[in-house]
């Protein structure tokens, strides 16, 4: 599996891997920040809200500027001004300001977002997506992991400032990588309207539409299940602080050996539909194992078990996509998609955060990985249908299939 330009898949993969920790570093030391100040739980929602709702509410747009904008003008000029949102909360003490301020540095991350994952498959080539996905992957639960315990240390020793003045420069690798790719979507309306992918619309592709679905549905389970899951480590089953971190961080264990393990060989579009579906239920189930547990031992290798599926889920899909969806609209497709799965995401701690003052713990686990189960025999078998009568990659218009160049594409910058 080699790379298009492996220079562009590395430095993709570091600067969405910086943006991340810093994304993370912002949210945990605000939410932190409003504790410590005593704001109360409704600006510490509102602040969760903020980093996530613009990212559903703007996929439309976002992904009309993916298509149209050059991926050098927009990295580096939202990547700027997520610099200059990031400086000025530093030194605003107003907490709805604050929130104010997040809400348009997440308006900044749902264009960043499609265009790094837009960028992905033109920069690893067809035969190299599996291995790039796993290696941005890696870059992202990195940053992902580090940003909050970095945000806890900073805040406690400094305060607010100091977090939010590194975050703002974290953002200066989104700039970097936009100045640095040679790699660059410039996708013209003559190039749209040649490829045939004029009015293409997800519910087109038999395939990702099915999905999308899936994914999303799946997501809301578990994003209940994140929200309850300290209680139900900490409560019902009786861990220490230490082995609630250990659960978490076994998910993330998993997450990276799936994709890795996911990236090592080919598959043709029909088996990794069909293995979507597997890969699905068996997470589900693995959340449902986990509301019997007695002690907390016992939930770690289902969360191994969990976290890999979830992994190998997010290698695939991003093959899936790189294949099916044309190249003139994969800004649109990323943006839609990621607005999706962030809106399950929003549904899903809000439920939470209702259900975990009603119910017991265990029952809401149990409840998540039913519901999940449920998701996936009602919505798996349209999947499994739909990736059994597929067409080949290469039929579809302006799709980059696992063995040609995306006829519309990024060229190399000079």
């Amino acid at each position: 599996m080699s790379f298009t330009s492996p220079r562009d898949v590395y430095l993709l993969a570091a600067a969405r891997g910086v943006s991340m920790l810093g994304d993370f570093l912002a949210a945990t030391s605000l939410v932190l920040a409003f504790q410590e100040r005593g704001a109360g739980g409704a600006a510490v929602a509102a602040v969760l809200i903020a980093s996530v709702l613009p990212v559903v509410a703007l996929a439309p747009l976002a992904g009309w500027l993916v298509d149209r904008v050059d991926s050098r003008v927009l990295l580096t000029t939202v990547g700027l001004i997520q610099v200059g949102i990031c400086a000025g909360m530093a030194f605003t003490t107003s907490t709805w300001v604050l929130v104010g301020l997040a809400m348009l540095l997440a308006a900044g991350v749902a264009i960043t977002t499609p265009t790094f994952s837009a960028l992905l498959p033109d920069v690893a080539g067809p035969d190299g997506v599996g291995r790039a996905m796993a290696i941005a992957q890696t870059a992202n639960s990195a940053g992902s992991l580090v940003g909050p315990a970095l945000a806890g240390v900073l805040v406690g020793a400094f305060g607010l400032r100091a977090p939010l003045l590194i975050d703002a420069g974290t953002y200066l690798a989104v700039v970097g990588a936009g100045l640095l790719l040679r790699t660059r979507r410039r996708v013209t309306a003559q190039e749209r309207a040649s490829s045939g992918t004029t009015g293409w619309k997800i519910r087109q592709e038999p395939m990702l539409w099915p999905l999308m679905l899936l994914v999303g549905a799946l997501v809301l389970a578990l994003n209940v299940d994140m929200v309850v899951g300290v209680f139900y480590i900490r409560e019902t089953l009786g861990g220490s602080p230490a082995e609630f971190g250990l659960v978490e961080a076994a998910w993330m264990a998993g997450l990276l050996a799936g994709g890795w393990l996911a990236a090592a060989r080919a598959r043709t579009d029909k088996a990794l539909g069909r293995l979507l579906v597997v890969l699905h239920l068996v997470t589900a189930i693995a959340v449902l194992l986990s509301g019997f547990a007695t002690v907390v031992w016992m939930v770690y290798p289902l969360w191994l078990l969990g976290g890999a599926m979830n992994g190998a889920e997010n290698n695939f899909l991003g093959v899936l996509a790189a294949r099916r969806v044309p190249a003139a609209v994969r800004g649109t497709f990323f943006a839609r998609f990621g607005a999706v799965i962030n809106g399950a995401n929003l549904v899903g701690y809000v439920a939470g955060g209702v259900l975990v003052g009603r119910f017991e713990p265990r029952h809401i686990v149990l409840g998540c990985g039913a519901a999940g189960v449920l998701a996936v025999l009602l919505l798996g078998p349209a999947l499994w249908r739909a990736s059994g009568r597929s067409a080949a990659a290469s039929s579809l218009p302006g799709t980059s299939s696992p063995h040609s160049p995306s006829p519309v594409s990024s060229g190399s910058a000079p």
